[in-house]
């Protein structure tokens, strides 16, 4: 069997110096999700890499073999270089390779890049939220019930300063009264693409079933499409008309 190939990328600083993060994820949120992923699915390997491995932790190799990408991140964008972002974004478009950004991530630099954003928006204290299923027939949304319940989470607020969704998958309400879009999907080129709010490194969020089948689902759905031609980075000229393939007939 196949499997679909995964690298997750972690800022992995808060859980090497916050008592609450150490004490949620001890080997980092990324090698938790990693866990409770490869319990769950025979079909699934995670690879993982944080900001302070080698080159930042991407290299070239490591996206070859990598059909989805997440990324969790926080107070380090910056850090990252510009031209590993801009080489993520090709990957996504012109390879199909799939990207899903975790909580904060909507203000990285290749979540940025990729769907074209600042990522900015309001947020707050940590509370209850409700996350409700905008679309169960989505592939994302399968097994997810109605509505569901984080205990605790930090507050996301609209206006969520992001291009319109090609599809709103979830929508979260806080017990505060504030709203936001929290399961988002684009298509940009042949790849596509994730955003999922939940994942504050001081809430148990990827504790909770529900997020955990979000994430599985997620991936399967931004693994790479069969494309049935080859799709390069660049403007190629045209040089035939297809016209000709019946004219030759």
């Amino acid at each position: 069997m196949e499997k679909i190939r995964v690298t997750f990328w972690n800022e992995f600083r808060h859980e090497k110096k916050n008592p609450v993060a150490m004490e949620y994820y001890p080997n980092g949120i990324h090698a938790f999700v990693k866990d409770f992923v490869e319990s769950s699915c025979d079909d699934i390997e995670v690879t993982l890499t944080a900001l302070d491995d080698e080159n930042y932790g991407i290299t070239d190799e490591l996206l070859d073999n990598t059909d989805v990408l997440i990324w969790w991140a926080h107070t380090t964008h910056k850090e990252l270089p510009d031209e590993l972002a801009i080489k993520i974004r090709d990957r996504v478009m012109a390879g199909g390779m799939g990207f899903i950004a975790l909580h904060s991530s909507h203000r990285s630099k290749p979540f940025g890049f990729i769907v074209g954003t600042n990522g900015n928006l309001s947020w707050g204290r940590n509370q209850r939220e409700i996350m409700w299923n905008m679309m169960p027939s989505h592939p994302i949304a399968e097994g997810i019930p109605n509505h569901f319940i984080i205990e605790k989470e930090e507050l996301y607020a609209e206006p969520f300063y992001v291009p319109q969704p090609d599809e709103l998958v979830f929508s979260g309400w806080y017990e505060d009264g504030y709203i936001f879009r929290s399961g988002l999907c684009y298509y940009r080129g042949i790849g596509k693409i994730f955003y999922f709010q939940p994942g504050h490194e001081t809430c148990k969020s990827f504790y909770n079933p529900y997020v955990q089948r979000i994430i599985i689902n997620a991936i399967r759905w931004a693994s790479p499409a069969k494309v049935g031609f080859k799709v390069t980075n660049d403007c190629p000229r045209l040089r035939t008309a297809p016209k000709d393939e019946f004219d030759a007939e």
